[in-house]
């Protein structure tokens, strides 16, 4: 079995590393910018045609928290066109390459009834400050549909909730929530503040998945031969943003005190998904918020 991994440098990418290279069943390349332009479509079609895989996995995308979405969404939406367009232009022809396109949780309407299940899908308007991103991924899953229509290919998108853990991007400005704080939050410890201030009011509320379960929940789809072509992949459990920044607090050791911006933007109020069909199916996550903060810190400790 030949898998082609693209985003093999992402916070996707290196859990699929760690876990597809255990398995001996498996000839994975994985994919990085070195090798290949995802922005070139004459080289994504080259390196798919050279290596000719079974499965293909994009993990390749643009991402950020709600300040890079915010002021950056001409570049993600043109990125993350360009590396879904791509790539599954390339594959019209080789109709038997299956595809696990990686989405997000972002896709789903403001006002979709939490939990969110697939069938929301394309049936309200989008969260303003991540709408050009969630609407590159939503062109991808459309494309994909078209093409299983068209000339049957088999396309699965799986919507991932927020997904945390090693070799995420942890900056101070452009990261995710849990990799923004940590960086931040240790930046305070180190710094000895005594106080540490936080986007928004920290009401909503938030799904998280330890990135390392979202690769047994891709390995397990392929290995079990589901072909539903939209699937959400969450935890099924929610915190608000404080006790979030409480937990990571504990997690660090940061004696200071907490304060919530209220003048800054807090997103969508809540975000659960509904990850009944997957649960169903037989995958479940397995990992603690607790312990994949402590293994996410660890990391970074180890390697920032």
């Amino acid at each position: 079995m030949k898998i082609l991994v693209f985003g093999s440098n992402g916070l996707v990418g290196n859990s699929l590393k760690r876990n597809l290279s255990q398995n001996d069943k498996y000839e994975c390349i994985f994919s990085t910018r070195a090798d290949t332009d995802l922005f070139s479509f004459k080289k994504t079609k080259e390196t798919i045609k050279n290596f000719m895989p079974d499965l293909i996995i994009n993990a390749a995308a643009k991402v950020g928290g709600i300040y890079a979405n915010d002021t950056q969404g001409t570049q993600f939406l043109l990125d993350n066109l360009k590396i879904n367009i791509n790539i599954l232009e390339s594959l019209i022809e080789y109709k038997t390459i299956k595809l696990i396109n990686l989405g997000s949780s972002c896709i789903y309407p403001l006002n979709a009834e939490n939990p969110i299940s697939e069938k929301s899908f394309m049936n309200g308007t989008l969260e303003p400050t991540n709408s050009p991103y969630a609407m590159a991924k939503l062109t991808g899953i459309e494309l994909g549909k078209t093409l299983n229509k068209d000339f049957g290919h088999k396309i699965i998108n799986l919507m991932p909730t927020n997904l945390y853990g090693p070799n995420d991007n942890f900056d101070g400005l452009n990261s995710h929530v849990i990799p923004g704080l940590i960086f931040r939050m240790n930046k305070a410890k180190e710094n000895g503040d005594d106080e540490f201030s936080i986007w928004g009011t920290g009401k909503p509320l938030r799904e998280f998945l330890y990135v390392d379960d979202l690769s047994e929940a891709i390995i397990f789809i392929h290995e079990n031969d589901i072909e539903e072509d939209l699937i959400n992949v969450g935890s099924g459990i929610e915190i608000s943003i404080s006790s979030l920044a409480n937990q990571i607090k504990n997690v660090i050791g940061f004696d200071g005190k907490l304060n919530f911006d209220s003048n800054m933007p807090d997103g969508n109020p809540r975000k659960l998904l509904d990850s009944s069909l997957i649960n169903n199916l037989g995958w479940k996550a397995k990992t603690t918020l607790e312990d994949g903060l402590n293994l996410t810190y660890n990391w970074f400790k180890k390697n920032i």
